[in-house]
């Protein structure tokens, strides 16, 4: 215990110094705070400031009552709140000779002026804008048109009408969606829909989960051909057992590999609280108040049993390659069953309930980061949870049996690559 527990920390410390692993960790870091922030170069190479406030004069003749209720006029709450809207500012003037009126349009504090026809009507009267080039921007265009339309409503509905129940009859009516199942009937309702926070965690997941295992055990498969390939191994087992080495090369780049996650989730967590990307959540309908906690635990569980399944079957194919050119080669079957456990949640992520998910989520190879999208963003019974598990645990320490045993033979075999008859003949030689 004490030789593996010296491995385990020789690994880990030799590891977390290579200029592979600082390079690419921090490239990493750099891109994820990049792409977090892009909305905000964005704004400061444009010179963005903020929203802006647009003031357009009106002509409001005595007893003009369009008029006034025009420079009362408060646009939608919601609209309101956005601080990253423009708004717009109406001004009152007595004439469209108003001194004040024409030094705005000339200093440009005025963008233009709206002018009432004198001919009465019931509701607004023919309204028209004056501006120095004679055009009407399209988004102040649409934003008159609601002002004048409610103010058109409020003048022919009189007393009967309060200002919020014109407001409210101008209120955008929102439209969900509901997908139909396969048998033609509604699916779930909804309110019952996953919130968008756990669509987000559970792709951060299997994006995390996927690089983590193929860079660790990619790692694990070096180290094992180049102490071989090196003759360096000969000497290592004279002071350690080959199991010992291999658990404690697992071990070791196992926790590689969780300090990486580490600092990855400690880059999001800081550029989330930078000031400028305080709003990023809210800005995304991001509430972490109901994020399913369940997919953390679970899939740190998942993420465990899946790390060593890999990492075993990386060491074992590392074992029995000579030459750290033929590494490439020998691990493409393995790296094959990483991008499929990882595609496959991937391009299900809107459909998590698919017999092809669920079939995946009790495949070994395939089921811990299909199980994070089911209990992510799906619908899974607990029974399906510990079956899942049960069967990936047993794969797990089958697995280890099989690559012990490949490993102890296999680091003692020079030249070509072994074939599988090969293999099986050396294995009855050794007990374990």
């Amino acid at each position: 215990m004490n030789k593996m527990g010296t491995i385990i920390s020789f690994t880990f410390k030799n590891k977390v110094r290579t200029k592979s692993f600082l390079i690419t960790t921090l490239i990493l870091i750099l891109l994820i705070s990049i792409g977090m922030n892009i909305p905000y170069f964005i704004k400061v190479f444009q010179g963005d400031d903020g929203a802006k406030e647009t003031q357009i004069g009106v002509v409001a003749e005595q007893g003009n009552r369009a008029a006034e209720l025009l420079l009362a006029y408060a646009p939608p709450a919601t609209a309101a709140a956005d601080e990253d809207t423009d708004t717009v500012a109406f001004k009152a003037f007595a004439s469209a000779d108003d001194a004040a009126l024409k030094q705005g349009l000339d200093d440009e504090k005025i963008e233009g002026y709206l002018t009432f026809d004198a001919k009465g009507s019931e509701g607004v009267p023919p309204v028209t804008y004056h501006s120095k080039d004679g055009e009407l921007d399209k988004d102040l265009k649409t934003y008159l048109q609601g002002a004048l339309q409610q103010i058109n409503t409020q003048l022919i509905a009189g007393d009967k009408l309060t200002q919020e129940q014109v407001a409210a009859m101008f209120a955008p009516v929102s439209i969900g969606t509901q997908q139909l199942s396969t048998d033609g009937t509604d699916g779930a309702a909804p309110d019952e829909s996953k919130p968008a926070i756990n669509y987000v965690i559970v792709y951060v997941l299997l994006i995390l989960f996927f690089m983590s295992i193929t860079m660790t055990g990619n790692m694990i498969a070096a180290e094992v051909t180049s102490e071989k390939s090196s003759r360096i191994m000969e000497i290592l087992i004279t002071s350690a057992s080959p199991l010992t080495q291999m658990f404690g090369k697992v071990i070791g780049i196992f926790l590689v590999g969780l300090m990486q996650i580490a600092i990855i989730s400690a880059s999001i967590a800081i550029n989330l609280m930078l000031p400028h990307n305080a709003s990023i959540l809210t800005d995304f309908d991001l509430d972490l108040g109901q994020l399913n906690y369940g997919i953390l635990v679970y899939g740190f569980i998942l993420y465990v049993l899946g790390y060593f399944l890999y990492a075993l079957m990386y060491a074992a194919v590392g074992s029995i390659v000579s030459r750290t050119e033929d590494l490439g080669q020998a691990l493409m079957p393995v790296m094959m069953c990483t991008f499929v456990a990882f595609y496959i949640p991937l391009f299900s992520i809107s459909a998590p309930d698919t017999m092809l998910i669920k079939v995946a989520s009790f495949v070994p190879i395939t089921s811990p980061l299909s199980m994070v999208l089911r209990i992510g963003v799906g619908e899974v019974a607990f029974w399906e949870i510990a079956v899942s598990l049960v069967i990936l645990l047993a794969t797990t320490f089958g697995l280890g049996w099989l690559a012990a045993k490949i490993y102890r033979t296999g680091v003692l075999m020079y030249g070509k690559r072994p074939s599988i008859k090969e293999i099986r003949k050396a294995m009855k030689a050794y007990k374990i």
